[in-house]
């Protein structure tokens, strides 16, 4: 079993920055990807940012330029570094991890840009 905790999220204004720590614990064999997906009020879950397990990384296109994901293999963390942030971009962050077997959440982090 895996478990996903994310960290980080908080109230930010506009143009602001924050962090979203993801620490991931439990068997973990072959990760294919890793990576966070939001949830907006009234919205379907939709993707923001993976990491493949060779490294590669892909972002959403509302994000590109202003979100960074990278992680720390020492101790199984993924991060997202949020730069410039909109009000667009408040919702509830969720980490993710989907292996061979299966896929995996976190129970998500609340962000909230507003002035």
């Amino acid at each position: 079993q895996v478990q996903l905790v994310e960290s980080g999220g908080g109230l930010v204004q506009p143009g602001g920055s924050l962090r979203l720590s993801c620490a991931a614990s439990g068997s973990i064999f072959t990760i294919n990807t890793m990576g966070w997906y939001r949830q907006a009020p009234g919205k379907q879950r939709e993707f923001v940012a993976h990491i493949t397990g060779d490294s590669r990384t892909n972002y959403a296109d509302s994000v590109k330029g202003r979100f960074t994901i990278s992680q720390d293999n020492t101790n199984n963390t993924l991060y997202l570094q949020m730069n410039s942030l909109k009000p667009e971009d408040t919702a509830l962050y969720y980490c993710n991890l989907e292996s061979r077997a299966a896929v995996y959440w976190g129970q998500g982090t609340q962000v909230t840009v507003s002035s």
